[in-house]
């Protein structure tokens, strides 16, 4: 049995940021706001930030660890266990692997797909972070819809989007650049990546009648569906008719603000924040986020981004950083349908991170509890260091006493 005691520390608790220590008792939050007490494992959390775990909706840096160059492979094993250690070390305790499946052979071919699928369910018990298959399908694989509707029906798929690269791929195969990248990541010759999209292009007119199939039978299993790249009003208002109710990276303010108005829950990468715009020219998010357009950020390719962007915002005066620290954590944990995650509470999921904030845009990692199992930790000094008299100050009932809902 897992029995962890968190003395003192900067807590996140109902929106505010109050000092406190809880009690991790098997998977479970317990006793917050008891002022002090002794376990099997006694960590010393006193002058850092204690907030939930971060939880990341979409994230593919993992295909680094796949292939690191064009055409350079490594096991798939080798390559979750090293974005499990990623995430961790970057505060994420649950990690959807945004995993492409597209009409294109290498890296996004079903093959991949299949295998990476096979991995998260016989590896997941020895990783660290909740690992998670998020399902990117690209629309024009139509070759694909059986077996994802397979899928989707026996409860394989935790989260599943809609994709639609087609135009963008004709349109770089002007570009000299782009198209080269393309090539590449497919193993393809030239003329063989032009005759492909040439027949892949042939059968738009079944796209649609597909991605119905599709939706349909997602809503059916009770998996959460995302379309991507919404870039009109009147595409999200079409994918939100068919139950997706997550609008990932809309294109434009006005998009958005369709999204927000029927409720969706909408998602921006948190790389975005950290650079201070889009690196393809797009909506910038933190204009969105002041405009309360965006309900989620996401790490996109990069791990270390979703702390970074928390803290980016608040040291910029876009939010506090309890709101902040909402869009990473509780926010995609809403959207995902995960009550058990996202805040610190009696009976949620112990999922916790100890921060030092010393340097505001330069938060460190000090220590992880995923799942009530100490995950990460940064300096060892923090066990059993503690005092006998306690520190932190007993909470007032009307803040102490949170529920995580079940």
């Amino acid at each position: 049995m897992t029995d962890i005691f968190i003395q003192g520390g900067r807590t996140l608790l109902g929106g505010e940021i109050i000092e406190s220590s809880m009690r991790i008792v098997d998977t479970e939050i317990r006793d917050i706001g008891r002022s002090y007490g002794r376990a099997a494992l006694n960590v010393d959390a006193r002058d850092l930030l204690v907030l939930p775990g971060i939880v990341d909706l979409h994230g593919d840096a993992f295909e680094r660890q796949m292939m690191p160059r064009p055409g350079v492979d490594f096991p798939i094993d080798v390559a979750l266990f090293d974005s499990d250690r990623q995430a961790i070390s970057n505060g994420i305790t649950t990690v959807f692997h945004a995993t492409t499946w597209s009409w294109e052979p290498g890296l996004r071919c079903g093959d991949n797909a299949r295998l990476l699928l096979e991995a998260i369910e016989s590896l997941r018990p020895q990783l660290r972070a909740d690992t998670r298959f998020h399902l990117r399908h690209e629309t024009y694989n139509l070759d694909a819809e059986a077996e994802i509707a397979r899928w989707l029906s026996n409860g394989r798929i935790d989260l599943f989007a809609f994709n639609d690269h087609m135009d963008p791929t004709v349109s770089s195969l002007e570009n000299p650049r782009k198209r080269n990248r393309m090539v590449e990541r497919t193993g393809l010759s030239s003329e063989a990546f032009d005759r492909m999209v040439e027949r892949i292009v042939s059968r738009a007119d079944a796209v649609p009648g597909s991605i119905a199939h599709l939706a349909k039978t997602a809503e059916q299993a009770g998996v959460r569906m995302l379309s991507h790249d919404d870039n009109s009003p009147a595409m999200r208002k079409a994918f939100r008719a068919q139950g997706v109710r997550i609008a990932e990276f809309p294109v434009n303010e006005e998009t958005a603000r369709e999204a927000a108005a029927g409720g969706d829950a909408i998602v921006f990468g948190a790389p975005n924040v950290v650079r201070g715009g889009s690196h393809t020219g797009w909506t910038r998010a933190s204009d969105m986020i002041e405009k309360g357009l965006c309900s989620v950020l996401a790490s996109d390719y990069y791990y270390p981004a979703p702390l970074l962007a928390a803290f980016r915002l608040a040291a910029d005066g876009v939010l506090p950083l309890s709101r902040a620290w909402d869009l990473i954590s509780a926010g995609p944990a809403r959207a995902a349908g995960l009550a058990d995650r996202g805040m610190i509470a009696d009976g949620c999921r112990a999922d916790i991170l100890l921060v030092d904030d010393t340097e505001p845009l330069r938060p460190r990692i000090v220590a992880v509890v995923a799942g009530g199992r100490l995950a990460y930790l940064a300096e060892a000094g923090r066990l059993g260091a503690f005092s006998s008299a306690p520190r932190a100050r007993p909470l007032r009932p009307n803040k102490a006493i949170l529920f995580c809902r079940s």
